[in-house]
């Protein structure tokens, strides 16, 4: 197998081609609204949650950070942030609502578990580089568990029958548990906000990515593409009333983004 490449910016840039040309069709089935709202792509909830299907963007993004965010990209993040917010109206959230439209929404839910499933190295790595034996462990438990009678990661009888929550853990976090600090701000293509530690943090973790093994690239990037058109039917109009009640939308992407950051490494 190929050994798996860092997410860049052309690889995103092929990601959007994949999604209109392959997934498009989709969207002339469904009923788009006309609210505008932006596209941020966020990593995983890297903190334990008791429903791992909630999404929990209003409760990243609902405190401001206390202290001044290093910001010299700002020209560049906030045209970035604009660009974000163009392709999720004009692509993503048409093609996701269209594809909502045909597939239920108990589907969409276990395929969404099933995708999460497969991460269980990203997690149990970084626990284990963290220090958190125990946690890594349940990691461990709930993947056997998930993979079999949960088959293939579709159910989650681990966290409904057994009680045992996820504990998701990134490199960025890692590295923020030992001290180093988030750097200067970014926003990612696609990917929305982060910042200097969690973009370097995206490699490493990319080895532990399953989906990065894939050896067709086509393959790969329709996987990529479907998982994130899943998530994103899922969660239609949230990052709209984010939008809607804030007053500059890009300062409380950045802020709300690196004080979650803050308290997920504390956790």
């Amino acid at each position: 197998m190929d050994r798996p490449t860092s997410i860049g910016g052309a690889k995103l840039s092929l990601i959007l081609i994949v999604l209109v040309t392959s997934l498009s069709g989709c969207a002339t089935h469904a009923t788009v609204t006309d609210q505008p709202a932006p596209f941020v792509v966020q990593p995983e909830t890297f903190t334990p949650q008791v429903n791992e299907d909630e999404f929990e963007l209003e409760a990243e993004f609902e405190e401001a950070a206390t202290e001044p965010v290093s910001d010299p990209l700002s020209g560049y993040n906030r045209v970035m942030t604009q660009v974000n917010d163009k392709l999720y109206f004009w692509m993503l959230k048409p093609v996701s609502q269209g594809y909502g439209a045909v597939v239920p929404e108990g589907v969409r839910l276990a395929v969404g578990r099933a995708f999460r499933n497969l991460l269980m190295p990203v997690r149990f790595t970084n626990n284990l580089l963290q220090l958190k034996p125990k946690r890594a462990g349940t990691e461990l438990v709930r993947f056997v568990l998930n993979s079999t009678i949960g088959v293939l990661g579709l159910g989650d009888p681990a966290a409904e029958s057994f009680g045992l929550q996820a504990y998701p853990e990134d490199f960025g976090q890692t590295l923020g548990h030992y001290g180093i600090g988030g750097g200067f701000h970014i926003v990612l293509p696609l990917l929305g906000p982060s910042n200097l530690r969690d973009t370097l943090g995206r490699v490493p973790d990319s080895y532990l990515d399953p989906i990065n093994y894939i050896d067709d690239s086509k393959t790969q990037l329709a996987v990529r593409v479907y998982s994130q058109v899943n998530r994103t039917s899922l969660h239609i109009g949230e990052y709209e009333s984010l939008k809607k009640d804030s007053v500059d939308f890009y300062t409380f992407l950045r802020d709300g983004y690196e004080q979650h950051r803050k308290q997920q490494i504390k956790d």
